[in-house]
Parts: C-alpha cells; structure tokens; sequence
C-alpha cells in the first residue's frame, strides 16, 4: 500500500485502494512546473502498480504541454469531483487545496536545450521530490551516461533466458516507490542490480522492465537496434 506524507500536516497518509483522482497543480510553464506534473504522473504510475485505478487531472498552458508530452508525462482528463479520492501536488508557489497534498521543490533549467527529453527525465527524477533540482551540465551528463548504458545493457540482457525478477528484489522496489514516492531508492536499486554478481541476465532484463513501468524511460527502446 502506498504511502505518501502530506505536506498539509506533515504525517504520513496511506492510500488505500479505490478510484483516485491526482490533481497536478502547476504553476506557469517553466521547469518547476514540469516537474510538479512529473511527480504526478509517477505517483499515478505508482497507484496502478498496486491496482489503483487512477485518473490525472491538471489544467496546463499549451507550452508546458508539449514539454510534458515529450517527457512521455500522461495527459490529463476531465475531473470528476466527488468522485474517488483525491491526491493533489503542488509546487512551492502552488496554494495547498483540501485534502492530501504533494509538495514538490523547484527545478532549475535544463540550460542544455538539445538535452533529449528521457534524460530531463531521469534527471528529474534521480533527486527526492523534496529537494530542489537543478538540471545544469553535470546533473544531465550523468543522466545521459545512465540511461544509455541502461538502454544497452538492457537490450543485451533481453537476448538471454527469461528468469522472474527475484522476490528480494520486488519486495524492495514496491518498498521504495509504496515508502513515500521514494524513486531516487529505485533507482539505486536497480544500480545494485547492474552491478550484481549473481543475478541471471534475464532476471536483470525482467527488473528492469518492471521498474520502468513506474520510471516511464523506455529502457527497452534499444532492443532489436543494429549494434
């Protein structure tokens, strides 16, 4: 079950199954805005993990839009009040509805416009939602480096024998995501996995999979390329 601390009262809330509506409350278009509706579509992805069934509703600017889509964030629907329970995140700037509330911090940048989108991605990503994020050369070189020794090592992982993704290693992947929205933990997580020793490839490929059903960086996108 997931559960996520409210940024109203300061205590943790669990989550209990049944329809919930995420409300991303961003502000203006600029890149804190984008992260706000980043973190909602996680929380979102996180909730259908535990089979929650979700809808996103945000009202966003046109520009901020197409950042949003190119960072494969989910488009929002048409709200439904009363209906289900309600999850709302919020920026800084943002004003604190009723109800359950996700606190972002601000994200500066990227200065580096030609970054591709899945590396603002996990660059945002890589920082605890609760602290600020600044997406400048270092912050995106080592976001680009992960994610294509990822996307590689994943696409030489899928030509070996299936295997399931350990117990241990499922257990602690909900754990992280369920434990407060906790996606940096994932992601080492799946670093541990990388480097591990004794971890059949095809369980590496399997993790992977399963973990990027949460992340959304299309770590499977090089399977099949030429070498």
């Amino acid at each position: 079950m997931l559960r996520i601390t409210d940024a109203r009262s300061g205590e943790p809330v669990d989550i209990r199954p049944g329809l919930t509506r995420v409300h991303a409350h961003a502000v203006g278009a600029d890149t804190s805005a984008l992260r706000v509706l980043l973190v909602a579509d996680v929380l979102a992805r996180a909730l259908e993990l535990g089979s929650t069934p979700v809808m996103t509703v945000a009202e966003v600017p046109a520009e901020l839009r197409a950042r949003a889509d190119d960072l494969g964030i989910r488009r929002a629907e048409p709200d439904a009040p009363g209906v289900g329970r309600a999850l709302h995140v919020i920026g800084e700037q943002g004003a604190a509805p009723e109800g359950v509330c996700v606190e972002v911090a601000p994200a500066t940048g990227p200065a580096d416009t030609t970054a591709a989108s899945s590396v603002v991605r996990l660059a945002l990503l890589t920082r605890p939602r609760c602290e600020p994020v600044d997406l400048g050369p270092a912050a995106l070189t080592d976001a680009r480096d992960t994610l294509g020794r990822w996307r590689k090592a994943v696409a030489v992982w899928a030509t070996r024998p299936s295997r399931p993704v350990p117990d241990p290693v499922r257990n602690e992947l909900r754990a992280a995501w369920e434990n407060d929205l906790d996606v940096p933990a994932v992601l080492e997580a799946l670093r541990r996995v990388e480097r591990a020793d004794d971890m059949p490839d095809g369980a590496r490929f399997e993790t992977y999979a399963y973990a990027d059903r949460l992340l959304g960086l299309d770590l499977a996108r090089e399977i099949g390329a030429p070498a």
